[in-house]
């Protein structure tokens, strides 16, 4: 089942380079032709030159037999470099060939999956682990370009060796023939019988190598927090459980590979000492000339490696089986769709309105029954605890998570939002979150990511809004200083500030601070908002925070409670209310993170 999987992959990337393949696979049959010819003319020689027999000799070669022995011979040799260069010239044209074929498919593969794992919803990415993606993309990647570049060619090779040396075989001696190729099979069905088991030893050992991928990746992205914490043995232990269970798995692995390649050389060891004791005896008979038997050998010899190598050619044919499923694992992951029959650019500047809307992640409920209205160009505020569904309604306002049917609606200007465009939808939704993402760029290239065409005057002037131009004329090499990556030369507020700047710079009708000033001060957090208030003209602002200062001064303010809607109103109505909006100021009142009224 996973072979055909596999094959899957296989037509889908091939069509387009199967010229190469085909080249390649002509020019291994020519070098196979060309390699068994070599052996014909060592047993021309052999019997119809040294040993004197013309009737040996084809009747194009009867003509050497009249000239000197040593001339003869000199021919012979000479036509052997000739068919040794043909079938180099051919092996060179194959590989190249190959290499081309492989190469291309390969980097097809690579631009369908990065642009297939851009396309996949963001559930998707919540529930594949980072590590395992990468590992997939590079390392399952990898094996896929080892089989099409190695072993594919390596099966037409066996199996256009078989098919000649059957012939050349049997027209030589049949007997003889029939037993050398009697072991044949027992290799073919042992490599077989090894053949799933080994598919199954790489399965496990790909597994084990994603996990490890995991801890690492996870190391690293989080070395701030291990650092801080003093994690480092805990890590260190993890890595090495990981590490053990890899090791394990290829170590299994290579016990079986051991054990299959300790009774290929019994098998074929038994083949040639067979072939020679036998062969020898027909010789002395009379059944046989001499060069017909060191031919016979040759052949022999040349067989005896393809026919193993079909174990190993089936193991890893097993290998890339595996890596392509994985692969295909991605591929056929359903991505994002899009709503085709509405403007791709639509009117976002007016009232968002959430109608009855609940939902869950899984069977975990975050949001219950959640009615309210946002009107165009008003700033508005949401207060909640941790897993008060906060962070839920940017992800639905983005259409990250979709609701379905019967958890409600979610409205701007009276069009549901699932009948706007993904991509046209989000470029009109600014979004900070609390912990944004810089890319190992300079602070400038990081704020104009969102307007390339942004120039630095008109980048400074969005930097100054978010309060931190300042800051980065601080720095030696200014808004040219390389952050970094992820951020780490930037401090957590500065880097907040910097996300600030570049959702500004998208001039959008709505934006989003997703608790994206919490790692500010309330003095720069104030300042922050001042700006706003003054640069976001028209834009419908949404505010969502823990602490009350920041949601103040806000047109409205929602007060989330276990995935309800529980307190709506201004900061004066809310306290006059003494409800849950009333407590918390009064608890960061007292605690300094409060405001006057």
């Amino acid at each position: 089942m996973k072979t055909l999987t596999a094959f899957r992959l296989f037509r889908r990337f091939l069509p387009g380079h199967w010229r190469y393949f085909l080249v390649a696979f002509l020019g291994t049959g020519l070098n196979i032709i060309f390699m068994f010819l070599a052996p014909q003319i060592v047993r021309f020689a052999v019997d119809g030159i040294i040993g004197g027999d013309p009737d040996t000799l084809p009747s194009f070669l009867r003509f050497l037999y009249g000239i000197a022995p040593q001339t003869a011979l000199l021919y012979a040799a000479l036509s052997i470099l000739l068919f040794i260069a043909l079938g180099g010239i051919c092996s060179y044209i194959s590989r190249i060939n190959i290499g081309r074929g492989a190469e291309g498919t390969v980097k097809s593969l690579r631009n369908t999956l990065f642009a297939h794992v851009q396309k996949l919803p963001f559930k998707w990415h919540t529930e594949t682990q980072t590590g395992d993606i990468i590992q997939r993309c590079t390392s399952d990647v990898e094996v896929v370009h080892s089989f099409l570049s190695t072993q594919l060619v390596e099966v037409v090779r066996t199996l256009v060796l078989i098919a000649t040396a059957t012939v050349l075989m049997f027209a030589m001696n049949v007997p003889l023939a029939l037993f050398a190729f009697a072991f044949v099979p027992i290799i073919v069905c042992y490599s077989m019988l090894f053949y799933g088991r080994i598919a199954d030893k790489f399965h496990k050992a790909d597994v084990a190598e994603g996990a490890l991928m995991v801890r690492v990746q996870e190391n690293l992205t989080g070395m701030r927090v291990v650092k801080a914490f003093g994690r480092e043995q805990f890590e260190l232990e993890k890595f090495h459980e990981k590490n053990d269970a890899h090791s394990k798995a290829w170590i299994d692995m290579g016990y079986l590979l051991g054990l299959y390649w300790g009774i290929g050389d019994i098998v074929t060891g038994l083949q040639t000492m067979g072939v020679i004791l036998i062969g020898t005896y027909l010789t002395v008979q009379g059944h046989m000339t001499l060069g017909a038997l060191i031919a016979f050998i040759s052949y022999s010899q040349i067989l005896t490696w393809p026919v193993r190598a079909l174990g190993r050619t089936l193991s890893d044919m097993s290998q890339a089986t595996v890596s392509a499923t994985r692969l295909l694992d991605i591929l056929d992951a359903k991505p994002e769709d899009n709503a085709p029959h509405l403007d791709t650019r639509p009117n976002l500047a007016a009232d968002i309105v959430f109608d009855h809307v609940s939902f869950a992640y899984h069977t975990t409920e975050v949001l219950n029954n959640l009615n309210f209205t946002i009107p165009k160009g008003t700033v508005f505020g949401i207060l909640g605890g941790t897993g008060s569904g906060k962070s839920t309604i940017t992800y639905l306002l983005t259409r990250l998570y979709d609701l379905t049917d019967g958890q409600g609606k979610i409205t701007i200007g009276g069009v549901d939002i699932r009948e706007i465009d993904r991509r046209a939808l989000r470029r009109e939704v600014g979004l900070v979150l609390q912990e944004p993402f810089l890319f190992s760029k300079t602070i400038g290239e990081n704020i104009a990511i969102a307007r390339e065409e942004a120039d630095l005057a008109e980048i400074r002037r969005i930097a100054q809004i978010a309060d931190v131009d300042a800051n980065i004329m601080e720095f030696t090499n200014a808004y040219d200083t390389i952050v970094g990556e992820r951020g780490v030369t930037l401090s957590g507020g500065q880097k907040q500030r910097v996300a600030i700047a570049r959702t500004l710079l998208l001039n959008a009708p709505i934006l989003i601070f997703d608790d994206s000033l919490s790692a500010v001060d309330m003095e720069t957090d104030a300042k922050i908002q001042k700006a706003l208030r003054e640069n976001t003209h028209g834009a419908t602002v949404i505010l969502i925070s823990h602490r009350v200062s920041t949601l103040m001064h806000a047109d409205q303010i929602l007060v989330l409670d276990e995935g309800r809607g529980v307190e709506l109103g201004t900061h004066k109505t809310l306290l006059a209310k003494d409800g849950i909006y009333s407590r918390v100021y009064k608890l960061q009142s007292q605690a300094g993170e409060g405001g006057g009224h």
